[in-house]
């Protein structure tokens, strides 16, 4: 047994979750007859199973847990199998490991034959496919499609061309009479591209196969194989959650102890899946909602109080309560008991106002409007005709880390809601409050428009170049709302109220925030004049790390005053107090064409190490890695017995090969090198990692005249003699005195 799979197994036992006998253990043995590892395709999402003829095929790592990847269920006489990524239908997965195998094996358990007739809607890959197998497989094609699905025994179709069972009936009666069907999609990447719609309610495949206990949800998840995931370890019976949940309540009442990883995998199963349950369902909601009723007054969740694993009910009935929040009409919901917690309460007295906005639909995304929505109450905003079904929408809350996977939530784990604008008036409420956004596509066409908010309260917000510093200390840094603002045309800082309330110079401290940004964009040869300002939001808790990237980029609240302090900021920087804020906006920055394998956490801190000296003049520390002692020891310790693989285990280690080449031949090189790769056409960027080290090789070489080889092999960073080759006619660089001895 391969040793990746023995520390699977290992990890498997160690947690308790070696599956009993169940009646799906045939029809699983059979779906994986001759299948060990198959492939995992992009970022692939999850299937949750709750029926008692539903089961998990395939499994995939959430942290500690695992969740299906490949599901199967009975459905009256029909079979069905899901995947959790759209990948599984194409060549690129199937040829890869025994994917091919399996989906072989599916397709004949679906039909319940060895020689099925199959139907393949719109997948000439996965037609193809089966062809080449010996599958009597034919497309399915035109518009009456549905009246001749009953020539088949199984049908493959992509779960986005799958129509809402309502609307089609066949399927249903298809499926029940012993039809089968193979079907896959990335239940998160649906819900991205799909704003203002559910998975328990607008998704089709969900909503025919809900009946059988099989239903997609908003998860990713990690390998457990080097090709993707293997398919040798049975999946624990807790990945069903009606079986999870039974488990869990046995738990409660002492008639059953669970393990603590038992445990996390009961809740963790139960709660995902309730979190797609849709609301018509007759096989777990029902229990599901006995427990929201029984644990309702305990699903608060505080920073003081946190809902931890081991408060599963709890989290049960909260995870029941934002579902059906998620489907009340913004008249019918009420504030929410833990929005007094986080994100805080609205002073009682508190003016509701209405405001007049001007919205520059050029800028895409978020669109700060300096008023906050109290938790529970309703808010209206008004648009033009030409704005209506444009796909603008009003967001209520900044705080948008979803929180489940966590072992303890200080806060609910989702407490931001949004609202497609469908009519020229658009009501919006949240049971927990929060700032108010509109929110703007990319490639909008709607110029300057013309926004006017009711009942929101007034936020501290500072606008560089708008505020006047006399509005700004007089009236603006009192406005009521829990939470501020503070923009620039290059950033949006969101953090408490609290944290503004004395600050009198907000035009120094934001004019030293545009600096920061436009040496990263200085850096990464970006112009200056952004698409959309970064943003910061401080958080109670978020979904990874101590901060981390993306729109918004997410942080803790222990920072949350240093980002309102221009003296604070430039006091931190020399230590490395500074360095995860410039590290976080470098992720942004990064390029993946000179960013190669082992390199992710390294390329990054270009930014931290060149805003440091741009911006803040400090050049010899910015962090206790980089100080010239604790440099000059790693680098003896490293070359004592130097490989590539020690490379990428140490970014800071990494970091100092960048670094020798910036003291060599300055910023601008870098600048140069970045520019370059920003003008290559398609056909030009590389595409693996060797092409990108061959590349960053090469073209640093060429910009400063020297030839890298020697440097690059010292390090023991590989590249191909080819690369090397091609800049022999330049003279060899290395840098005095190295590699140390």
């Amino acid at each position: 047994m391969p040793a990746w799979l023995l520390m699977f197994v290992a990890w498997t036992v160690a947690g308790g979750l070696w599956a009993e006998a169940r009646p799906d253990e045939a029809d699983r043995a059979a779906i994986l007859e001759g299948v060990r590892e198959i492939a995992a395709p992009g970022v692939p999402g999850t299937v949750c199973v709750f029926g008692e003829d539903a089961f998990a095929v395939v499994v995939g790592r959430a942290g500690r847990v695992v969740e299906p990847v490949v599901a199967a269920c009975r459905i009256g006489k029909g079979r069905a199998v899901g995947f959790g990524h759209d990948g599984y239908l194409g060549r690129g997965a199937l040829d890869v490991g025994d994917t091919g195998r399996l989906m072989l094996n599916a397709v004949r358990w679906a039909a319940g034959k060895p020689s099925p007739r199959v139907a393949v809607r719109g997948l000439q890959e996965l037609l193809a496919f089966f062809r080449e197998h010996g599958l009597s497989a034919e497309p399915l094609d035109g518009p009456d499609w549905l009246d001749r699905l009953a020539n088949y025994d199984v049908l493959c179709i992509h779960a986005g061309a799958l129509p809402m069972p309502d609307e089609a009936p066949q399927i249903v009666e298809y499926l029940r009479s012993g039809g089968g069907l193979i079907t896959a999609h990335t239940g998160w990447g649906w819900l991205q591209l799909s704003p203002g719609k559910s998975l328990a309610t607008d998704f089709a495949a969900t909503r025919l196969l809900a009946p059988a206990g099989l239903i997609w949800g908003d998860g990713m998840l990690e390998r457990t194989s080097p090709l993707g995931f293997s398919a040798e370890v049975a999946p624990p019976d807790l990945t069903n959650a009606s079986r999870a949940l039974e488990a869990l309540q046995a738990h409660a009442a002492g008639q059953r102890q669970l393990s603590a990883d038992d445990l996390a995998q009961a809740s963790w199963t139960v709660v995902r899946t309730a979190a797609v349950l849709p609301p018509d369902d007759t096989i777990l909601l029902p229990r599901l909602r006995r427990v929201q009723e029984e644990h309702a007054a305990e699903a608060v969740p505080t920073p003081a109080k946190p809902l931890k694993t081991e408060n599963f009910l709890a989290r049960l009935a909260l995870t029941l309560q934002l579902q059906d929040l998620r489907r009340t009409p913004p008249e019918q919901i009420k504030p929410h008991p833990a929005a007094t917690s986080f994100p805080g309460a609205v002073p009682p007295d508190a003016p509701r106002v209405q405001k007049r906005l001007d919205i520059d639909t050029r800028v895409p995304a978020w669109h700060s409007t300096g008023l906050y929505a109290a938790p529970g109450e309703v808010i209206e905003v008004e648009v033009p005709d030409k704005a209506v079904g444009k796909g603008v929408a009003v967001q209520i809350g900044c705080h948008t880390d979803a929180l489940w996977h966590l072992d303890s939530w200080p806060r609910a784990p989702e407490i931001v809601r949004s609202f497609p604008v469908a009519a020229t008036l658009t009501k919006a409420a949240n049971a927990f409050g929060g700032l108010v956004y509109i929110v703007v596509p990319e490639g909008c066409q709607l110029g300057r428009l013309p926004v006017m908010v009711r009942g929101a309260v007034e936020a501290p917000h500072f606008v560089l170049g708008r505020t006047t510093p006399e509005d700004w200390r007089e009236t603006v840094r009192h406005r009521p709302a829990p939470w501020a603002e503070l923009e620039c045309s290059k950033v949006v800082i969101t953090i408490p109220s609290e944290h503004v309330r004395k600050l009198d110079d907000p035009v120094e401290l934001m004019e030293l925030w545009s600096a920061v940004l436009d040496a990263c964009a200085s850096l990464a040869a970006m112009p200056l004049d952004r698409p959309r300002p970064e943003r910061f939001v401080t958080d109670v808790q978020i979904s990874a790390g101590y901060m981390h990237s993306g729109y918004p980029i997410m942080t803790f609240l222990d920072v949350a005053p240093v980002f309102a302090d221009r003296a604070a900021l430039i006091a931190r920087a020399p230590d490395g107090g500074d360095w995860g804020f410039f590290h976080e906006l470098g992720h942004n920055h990064q390029s993946p064409d000179w960013t190669f394998d082992g390199a992710g956490e390294v390329t990054v801190n270009l930014f931290s190490l060149y805003v440091l000296d741009r911006v803040f003049n400090v050049r010899q520390a910015g962090h206790p890695a980089v100080k010239p002692a604790e440099r000059e020891r790693i680098l003896r310790e490293y070359f004592a017995a130097p490989s590539f693989d020690k490379w990428k285990s140490n970014p800071f280690l990494a970091l100092y090969m960048y670094m020798q080449l910036q003291e060599a031949f300055g910023w601008e090189a870098f600048r140069k090198v970045f520019a370059e790769y920003r003008a290559l056409s398609e056909a030009e960027r590389p595409k693996t990692d060797d092409e990108k080290r061959d590349q960053w090789l090469v073209r640093f070489s060429r910009t400063v005249g020297r030839n890298l080889g020697p440097f690059f092999e010292a390090w023991r960073v590989p590249t191909s003699e080819a690369a090397r080759a091609s800049i022999a006619d330049l003279p060899p660089w290395l840098p005095p005195n190295f590699p140390p001895h």
